[in-house]
């Protein structure tokens, strides 16, 4: 069964010469021209990955975005409306961006894209990330089915980290301490001196990251693979966004320096 690959782009001519491309490397292709047009589609039908322009009538690329990975949503927003099932929120998704704004391409990978390219682009470029992100995708669902094994393997694992006096890992419970601050894997949630922290998956990512590798450097190729992926091909750029995010609702907020830049390799929470 050939892969399906639904494009969404307003952009006729672009949207067919990318379907040309498409069905030349034995992709199926469907097409759709507006937000609200690709959002029924994507729920109705069954796709492989989803091209998703960011620039769109109707609905932006993002917020049809934000509805295909959540619970669906009416037009006014409220809840109960197109029903994204699991196998539409599991679905990979590309952006496709006339926008080299760093803040769009985070956006979308906070609300669950998988990658992003910037128009104008090479043909070559966007089959390359397209393979990629269909690799990724099967090689979750073989994860997925060896779920139970993979757990095992990450407890026994844990059980091999060491405490620090000044960052506490209690690998049974997943939790992360620093100074006031206390992560919880589990729970998801972090704490400064009891006061929470919202985060968003990556910053969350990112955080737990740098706790666990504590007095190591680690360079923007190693956060993006920690946090993005082993596949992700974008720019490392964006881990200086994530940072910035962190230290923002961190270390500004609470008068500390716990996230110290190492300049020219990366990033590093040092022990106190």
């Amino acid at each position: 069964m050939k892969t399906h690959i639904l494009v969404v782009e307003d952009e006729e001519k672009l949207a067919r010469f990318i379907e040309l491309e498409l069905m030349h490397e034995g992709y199926d292709v469907s097409k759709a021209f507006d937000g609200r047009t690709a959002l029924s589609m994507a729920t109705d039908g069954q796709y492989d990955l989803i091209l998703l322009d960011i620039m769109l009538p109707g609905l932006n690329g993002l917020e049809v975005l934000r509805r295909l990975k959540n619970s669906g949503f009416n037009d006014s927003g409220e809840g109960n409306g197109i029903d994204a099932g699991t196998g539409v929120k599991d679905t990979p998704v590309i952006l496709l961006t006339a926008r080299d704004a760093v803040m769009d391409k985070v956006s979308g990978l906070d609300q669950g894209a998988v990658d992003y390219i910037t128009k104008p682009f090479a043909i070559e470029e966007l089959l390359a990330r397209i393979r990629v992100a269909l690799k990724l995708y099967n090689k979750k669902e073989r994860e997925t089915a060896g779920g139970q094994e993979r757990q095992q393997n990450s407890m026994q694992s844990n059980e091999q980290v060491t405490a620090d006096p000044a960052l506490h890992i209690n690998p049974e419970e997943g939790v992360y301490t620093w100074s006031k601050l206390v992560l919880n894997e589990k729970k998801r949630t972090v704490t400064y001196d009891g006061h929470e922290i919202n985060l968003t998956n990556r910053e969350f990512l990112m955080l737990m990251t740098l706790l666990a590798n504590q007095d190591i450097v680690l360079g923007r190729d190693t956060l993006l693979e920690k946090v993005c992926g082993y596949d992700y091909i974008g720019e490392t750029n964006v881990v200086d966004v994530y940072i910035r995010f962190l230290r923002s609702k961190i270390d500004e907020v609470f008068g500390i320096k716990m996230i110290q830049t190492v300049r020219g390799v990366g990033y590093v929470i040092k022990s106190e």
